[in-house]
């Protein structure tokens, strides 16, 4: 199982560019610890998707609460566990 995490900007892109480096360095450090997969941008840029390696919303969440973007407020998040059948492979 996984989860995955939409944002959703809810302050103008200057706002989230403004932010945006930190929140990046942030997700890597979650990158390096295995815990996110993989994480970007949605197009057209109006929020982002991550899929984390965790099990529980709130393991997700826990670790979100250090997240630039969640501090200041700049988006929404909407939290999903997923069970990948198709390509699961890839992302072990």
């Amino acid at each position: 199982m996984l989860t995955i995490v939409e944002l959703t900007y809810k302050v103008p892109i200057a706002q989230v560019e403004a932010a945006t480096d930190s929140h990046r360095a942030f997700l890597r450090t979650l990158q390096e610890k295995n815990l996110l997969l993989v994480a970007g941008p949605l197009s057209p840029r109006t929020g982002g998707i991550m899929v984390f390696a965790v099990e529980t919303i709130e393991e997700a969440e826990e670790l979100l609460e250090g997240d630039p973007f969640k501090q200041a407020g700049i988006a929404d998040y909407a939290y999903r566990l997923w069970n990948p059948v198709i390509g699961a492979e890839r992302l072990a």
